[in-house]
Order: structure tokens, then sequence, then C-alpha cells
């Protein structure tokens, strides 16, 4: 397999979830701004859409939204517990947690993002991520894990989002079971690999 990233985006989940799984795979850094990846390669012929993450399958078939590539790559590790079996009400729990993840917190971060927004704008997306964000809190106040105690899919895509909290100034400093969690998760080896492979940390 091959993933296409780019360092902090939010095909950072899909790579954690890659050394979770412990699966073999390929990752390929691409160049958002340009749609090239690092041997030159044109990244819309492999993602018309433009953007991360994209996982190109031995067979040559291409996945690509997060939500739908961090379930693929949990279902071809069973052992790793990073998704619960397809039919279970756990699984569309994950499903749950995973639509949450990318339509009220990723797709809250657009105006962030953008340069052109003003500011009363952005400042609006904060005030509303934070609200999204006491949801989780509220969660993690009362289990390790958005499933329990089992790390997911689901913790590895909302890490990357609480990453972006720092670079983007959106204050979470009075929801304190979500900063233990953070850390929580940082603390996994292979978030660290991941985030060590991306050029994120030393």
């Amino acid at each position: 397999m091959k993933l296409y990233y780019s360092p902090g985006a939010c095909s950072l989940a899909s790579h954690i979830a890659l050394e979770e799984a412990k699966l073999p795979y390929t990752a390929v850094k691409v160049d958002l701004a340009a749609r090239r990846t690092a041997d030159g390669g044109d990244y819309l012929a492999i993602n018309a859409k433009g953007y991360v993450p994209a996982l190109v399958l031995d067979d040559g078939g291409t996945l690509t939204e997060n939500a739908i590539v961090l379930q693929y790559i949990a279902d071809q590790s069973p052992g790793s517990e990073l998704a619960p079996a397809h039919g279970t009400f756990a699984r569309y729990k994950l499903g749950e947690w995973l639509n949450f993840i990318a339509s009220e917190l990723h797709k809250g971060f657009g105006p962030l993002w953008n340069a052109k927004d003003p500011e009363e704008v952005k400042d609006a997306a904060r005030r509303n991520l934070g609200k999204r964000f006491a949801y989780a809190d509220k969660r993690l106040a009362a289990t390790p894990f958005l499933m329990g105690d089992t790390f997911t899919v689901a913790d590895a895509y909302l890490f990357v989002m609480l990453d972006w909290t720092d670079r983007l100034k959106v204050d979470l400093a009075p929801l304190a079971a979500l900063k233990a969690y953070r850390a929580r998760v940082a603390s996994r080896p292979a978030v660290q690999k991941a985030m060590r492979d991306e050029g994120l940390t030393g």
C-alpha cells in the first residue's frame, strides 16, 4: 500500500493507523500547493480531489476520504482492535465518532486555514470548535478513549484535530480531559513514529 500524505495534515491520522496496525506500506509526501508528489508526479492523477489522504492498494485500487481510509486500514488488521467488527453496534458508534470528527471538527477548522477570512469569522469558528471539543471532552472525562478502553482509528483522527488547535489558536485550556487524553495518545509509539516520519518531531 501507498499512503499519500502532507505533513501534519489530516492524513497523519491514517499514517498513525498504519503504524498501529503494523501493516506494510510506503508513505509518499505530497506538496498540496503544487499538487505534486515527492518524486515529481502529478498528484491529481492519483486523487482528482487534490487533497490527502489517498491510499493506493496493492491491486491498484484507490481510497480517499479520511474516515473511509481509516476504517479500511483497521479492517486489514482485526487483531489490532482499531475498529469493532462490522455489523456490531460498536461499529456504528465508531462511525458516529468518525462522522462527528470529520463534519463538526475537521470542517470547522476551514475558516482558520483561509488567510482571506476576516478575524470575526475566525473568532466565530474558534467558538464553535470550542463547543464541539467540549462534547468530546465530556466523553473523555469518563473513558480513556472515544470508544472506551481501546484505542481506535477515531482516536487517531481526534488527535490530529487536537494538534491543529495549537497552530490555529483554538483555546482548549478549560478542557482538562482532552489535555490528558492528548498526552496519552501522544505517548503511543505508533503516534510518535508517524510524527517523526512526517518531520513533525525530532
